[in-house]
Order: C-alpha cells, then sequence, then structure tokens
C-alpha cells in the first residue's frame, strides 16, 4: 500500500501546463447573422469594414497596418475564419461590440495555430469572442503591458481532447491583466499565465477547462474575485524545471468561487496535465510564497486543495522542486475527499473512506541535500481536514512515508502586498 501511495501522489504531482457537458452557453449568435468571405475583396479604403468585403482579408491587413496608439473597431456579427490572426504592433487596441456580439469561428481553421498571436507591447484586446480554434485561442508572446478584458474563448459541445490547449495564454511578459474573460472547453488551461511577473487574473470565468486557471514559473501574480467551476482542476500554481524562467514566487489566490471542479479529465494522452484528478480545487506545485486565503470552495470529489513537490528527474542545479512557504487560511469549504479520482482513491480506505480537505504530499528534502523547513501554514478551523503524507524525501522512498493528520508548526512569512500594474489603475 505504501508503494500505491507514492505512486498516487507522484502521479499528481507531475502536473504541469506544458466538466460536464453543458449545452453551449449565452455567447453563441444567431447564425442568420454570420458573415461568410466573399474571397478576392481587400481592406476598406476608410479602414472600416463594408459589407462584401472579406473580413479576414480586412482584419489581418488592419492589424499589419495599424499604427502605435491606434484602436482597430470589429463590427458585430459571426465571422468565420480560415487562418489564425497575428499583431506586432505596439499600443493597439483591438476591440468588438461585445462578448457574444463580435464572433470569430475558426471551426474551418487551416492548420492548427492559435487564432490570434500578439507579440508586441501595451495591446488591449477587449469585447469579442474567439471560438472552435485549432490550437490556442488567445495567444500573446513577450508582450509587455498587455490587457485581455471582456473577452470569451471558448470551445463548444462535448468537453474534447481535440479542443486547443489554452484559451487566453500570455507567456513570457511583464504587467498582465486578464479581466471579465470567460474561458470554456480547453485541454489544458482555460486561463494561463507562464513565464511572467507582475499579473492580476480578476472577475473572470474559467469553467469546463481541465484547468481552470494556472499560474506558471512566474511571480506576483493575482487571482480574486473569479467564479471557477466544472473544471477537472480549478486553480494551479506551479513551478518547472528546464524552462528559460523559474524561481515561481509570491502568488495570492484570494476571495474566488472555486466549486464543482469534478469535470472529467480530457487531456490529450500523455499530456503531464492528464494526472489531475478530477475533483480538485487548488493545486500548488514546487513555488514559494503562496497564499490562499478567503476563497469560498464549493463541492470537490478529491480535494479542496493540494500541496507537493515536483517529482520528475531534473538537471537544473538552481531548481527547487518542493513547496514551501505555502499559507492556507480563513477560506470556506463545502463537501470533498467523498470520491478521490484515480490513484489518490488508494489513500481513502486508510482514511475511514474519505480524503480530508487539504493534502500535502510532505516531502522536505531531496538528494543528498539536507531536510528544508517547507513552512506549510494551515490556519483553518479544526473542523476542516489536513493530511500530511509525509513522503520525506526526493526522489520519492515508499519506505519513508509516514502520514500523520497534524498540522506542520510554521509560521506565516509574511503579507504579499497587492500586484499593481504599470499601465492601469
Amino acid at each position: 500500500m505504501r508503494y500505491t501511495l507514492m505512486v498516487a501522489v507522484a502521479g499528481t504531482a507531475l502536473l504541469a501546463a506544458c466538466g460536464g457537458p453543458d449545452a453551449p452557453g449565452d455567447n453563441q449568435v444567431d447564425p442568420a447573422a454570420t458573415k461568410t468571405a466573399d474571397t478576392g475583396a481587400e481592406a476598406g479604403t476608410d479602414g472600416a469594414f463594408q459589407d462584401g468585403d472579406d473580413f479576414q482579408a480586412w482584419l489581418q491587413t488592419a492589424l499589419i497596418q495599424a499604427e502605435t496608439g491606434s484602436t482597430i473597431t470589429l463590427p458585430a456579427g459571426t465571422f468565420e475564419m480560415t487562418d489564425g490572426l497575428s499583431l506586432d504592433v505596439d499600443g493597439v487596441t483591438l476591440t468588438g461590440a461585445g462578448q457574444g456580439e463580435t464572433v470569430l469561428d475558426f471551426a474551418g481553421q487551416r492548420g492548427s495555430g492559435e487564432g490570434l498571436l500578439v507579440t508586441s507591447d501595451g495591446v488591449t484586446l477587449e469585447k469579442f469572442t474567439i471560438q472552435e480554434t485549432k490550437g490556442d485561442g488567445i495567444k500573446s508572446k513577450g508582450a509587455d503591458q498587455i490587457i485581455y478584458r471582456d473577452l470569451t474563448v471558448q470551445w463548444l459541445g462535448e468537453p474534447d481532447e481535440a479542443n486547443g490547449a489554452y484559451g487566453v495564454y500570455p507567456v513570457e511578459s511583464t504587467d498582465v491583466l486578464v479581466e471579465r474573460v470567460t474561458v470554456r472547453g480547453a485541454s489544458d488551461a482555460g486561463i494561463y499565465v507562464g513565464q511572467s511577473k507582475n499579473i492580476i487574473v480578476r472577475d473572470s470565468n474559467a469553467n469546463h477547462n481541465v484547468a481552470g486557471i494556472e499560474i506558471e514559473n512566474s511571480s506576483n501574480a493575482e487571482v480574486y474575485g473569479n467564479d471557477v467551476t466544472a473544471n477537472t482542476g480549478g486553480i494551479l500554481v506551479f513551478d518547472l524545471p528546464d524552462l528559460p524562467v523559474m524561481g515561481g514566487h509570491s502568488t495570492r489566490i484570494h476571495d474566488n468561487d472555486i466549486y464543482d471542479n469534478n469535470t472529467r479529465n480530457f487531456a490529450p494522452p500523455g499530456n503531464i496535465v492528464a494526472s489531475v484528478p478530477a475533483g480538485t480545487g487548488v493545486l500548488i506545485m514546487a513555488n514559494d510564497k503562496v497564499v490562499v486565503d478567503a476563497n469560498r470552495f464549493g463541492d470537490h470529489q478529491t480535494m479542496q486543495v493540494l500541496i507537493t513537490a515536483y517529482t520528475e528527474p531534473f538537471s537544473d542545479e538552481d531548481y527547487n522542486p518542493l513547496p514551501r512557504n505555502v499559507v492556507v487560511s480563513g477560506n470556506t469549504y463545502g463537501r470533498s475527499g467523498y470520491n478521490p479520482d484515480g490513484r489518490l482513491g488508494d489513500l481513502a480506505p486508510l482514511l475511514g473512506g474519505e480524503l480530508p480537505a487539504i493534502v500535502w504530499d510532505g516531502v522536505t528534502r531531496w538528494g543528498d541535500e539536507a531536510d528544508i523547513d517547507n513552512n506549510i501554514v494551515i490556519e483553518e478551523t479544526d473542523e476542516v481536514g489536513f493530511l500530511n503524507i509525509g513522503f520525506g524525501t526526493y526522489p520519492m522512498n515508499p519506505a519513508t512515508a509516514s502520514p500523520s493528520m497534524d498540522r506542520p508548526g510554521g509560521e506565516p512569512f509574511g503579507e504579499l502586498e497587492p500586484v499593481k500594474l504599470s499601465h492601469t489603475e
């Protein structure tokens, strides 16, 4: 049983970013409003889209010819797209008539790229919907001071491994704002921010994705006011080895509604994120200074919070695979642990048939290094259950596992200051 226990947690800890089926939401437009491409037309000379223009050609031309500080306004309607779009001009605003009013439909997309790729600074994307992309919905790379606002990215129908991996996907950026964004159906993470710093994700909705919101290899992030439901896992905070940016730290997850994240895992087979157990509220892996407080957790069949080491071999001597300075405090909890998914279910019989709300793998050292004080702080009421699996060593040795339900005696590391972005109030 100890070996099974080790495999269970190790399988969960290998997570990296790289819901049950619902009818499509209210973000769809009447098919009668759909505009089909009129091939061969050129962009309107007055800079505005005209009926009869090839919308895709018009839009990509506008993105190429845009000047710094300009605004491109998209009309209402559903527009069929066959190729991805790109923007590399600084200071551009791309705005539509509203979520569900301006819809860029990539169901007929050729190739497997993203719907929109942004590689410039000071860009604002707002008030439109992108759906059914073959790859990621919207990706920005090296795009500082970017704003994703009042957007919807979605894949309709049943959860499907063929859906794009990420909905909203800023990476390698400074000053990232994601607000009032809805993502549905991503086969990896709905809202993902990676290898970035100074991040706010707020007032958004992530539903029916494998991971709802993910902060990876990033620093100074604040995730609050979000509605995270019907994903496989709700909110993930990771730090992975062998990437250009490592040492993720200082993430606060607060005042979110995180509930009913019990959707089967539909990530493509072989993806690491495919190991996320259905029914996980928050998962913290190998990160430093993470605060989970004042959230409202609902029903999760496996657990509310999982804190774990990264357990695969790695070569970078500067990488720390252990979670440390984690505070879980002042949250409210619904039912959890009653039907643990995957191999974690092997733990339940040892604990009276259910898992507690909060679980830590208990890894405190790796290789020949000395034990560290992970400083895991659980400041919840006695009614909120906790389990330290007590593996002790990394690589994990099943003989060292020493499960305990005693809470660690850590001390809070101090408050994280609210994130302030240079381009927003």
